[in-house]
């Protein structure tokens, strides 16, 4: 699967969605209620994402979009 495959928002919500994780997991997070309900809000947009109607393989595909992500998050703080 390549990664022009993927809508541009929905890699953002999915590295949003990383980094607000990668916050909440942090020790001693500040505002863990806030982070808490961004994560949550996250979490829908990605799963009701209109793209995923749209794809043949779900799990396949949600699986490429967290390491698109991941990779797009080691390339920026790099």
């Amino acid at each position: 699967m390549d990664a022009i495959d993927f809508p541009a928002d929905l890699v953002q919500t999915q590295a949003a969605w990383n980094a607000t994780y990668q916050a909440l997991a942090a020790p001693r997070p500040r505002d863990t209620t806030a982070l808490r309900r961004r994560l949550l809000l996250l979490s829908v947009r990605l799963w009701w994402h209109p793209y995923w109607e749209t794809v043949p393989s779900v799990p396949a595909a949600r699986s490429e979009l967290r390491h698109l992500a991941r990779a797009h998050g080691a390339v920026r703080a790099a």
